[in-house]
């Protein structure tokens, strides 16, 4: 059985997720400890605990330690099963975070499953459903992974109430991809979201992009949400190449203006923009486990952040692989899976 450290590295709720899913895929059972020791409320909480019985509930693990506020976990997989799916995190809790928890498992799986997630699609703790949708996505699908992800209802901080459905094709092996460069630029824009908001909000961040990035009107455009359960803002900064999409957000909450959640993403986007490099920072860090379970693929990223950093040691604990990094003089880094 694999030990695993929580406290290692970034200390928090990756490290299981990474872990759940990567058991899971090569079928190694493996004990946790000090899960998000380096959290303020260490342990689990309700969104890493709904991880936790997703991944149990789709391998048929058996499980000791799956409770609120655990700091040890034991798992046991069994084989993938594909089918339908409900998780609900019952919160804000992010539901892509548990989707990634699950999704490579059941891409391996011997038959097609539908999965809804109830809960939070936009927590500025996650990657938003945005992000999933158009940069992650679009890189499995050129890894032979069909996976088709619709938002019924948006479920933005603190209120959440979301609900996404996920349909997986099965597919038994991941084709290698390499990322050398970015290619032509071929779309760019900004979206400000507004839930149970003035639209106002939405054109001041607009107007603090067009500022900074110098974009056209007619790339810029204000989206208000009728259907979530609780008010809510992002602002989103999409960039579309030949090889590659990246989308940088900034997060509205109770007393930010509107000006400081558009600068966020403004700030994110500029220093992406200043390198020449595919793979910003958080999608170098969702790349790395497909990549890895496929067995080979590259990457060029702007750079590893201490999330990305974790990710190598965590996978090189479960898989036959070597994960090595060459760092080149303008700061980006290559990532190969060997």
């Amino acid at each position: 059985m694999i030990t695993i450290d929580g406290s290692f590295g970034e200390g928090g709720g990756q490290i299981l997720r990474s872990s759940l899913a990567l058991s899971i895929v090569t079928g190694s059972p493996f004990r946790i400890e000090n899960i998000r020791a380096n959290r303020k409320k260490p342990g689990l909480m309700r969104q890493h605990l709904t991880a936790v019985r997703a991944a149990m509930e789709i391998s048929l693990a058996r499980v000791v330690g799956d409770e609120i506020g655990s700091t040890e976990l034991e798992f046991v997989p069994g084989e993938v099963v594909g089918g339908n799916y409900t998780f609900s995190i019952g919160t804000a809790g992010s539901t892509t975070l548990v989707l990634q928890t699950v999704l490579l498992p059941l891409v391996l799986a011997n038959a097609p499953s539908c999965i809804v997630l109830e809960g939070g699609t936009h927590n500025p703790l996650a990657p938003p459903f945005d992000f999933l949708v158009r940069a992650y996505l679009p890189l499995l699908k050129r890894m032979g992974v069909n996976v088709e992800a619709g938002l019924e209802r948006a479920g933005f901080f603190p209120a959440g109430g979301g609900r996404a459905i996920v349909r997986i094709e099965p597919a038994p092996v991941l084709k290698r991809i390499d990322i050398a460069d970015r290619g032509r630029l071929k779309r760019r824009c900004a979206m400000a979201v507004v839930s149970k908001l003035s639209r106002s909000i939405g054109e001041r961040e607009l107007k603090i992009v067009q500022r900074h990035l110098g974009w056209g009107d007619e790339e810029l455009g204000v989206v208000e949400v009728e259907r979530s359960v609780g008010p809510g803002n992002i602002v989103t900064i999409e960039v579309e190449y030949e090889n590659v999409t990246e989308m940088f957000t900034g997060f509205g909450e109770v007393g930010r203006s509107a000006e400081a959640v558009a600068h966020d993403a403004v700030q994110q986007c500029q220093r992406y923009l200043k390198s020449d490099a595919p793979v910003g920072e958080y999608l170098t860090d969702q790349l790395m486990l497909p990549m890895a379970i496929a067995g080979s693929g590259s990457f060029r990223s702007t750079g590893l952040s201490l999330h990305a950093q974790t990710h190598v040691e965590l996978i090189q604990k479960f898989l036959d692989v070597r994960i090595e990094t060459e760092k080149h003089a303008d700061g980006s880094e290559t990532i190969s899976i060997v």
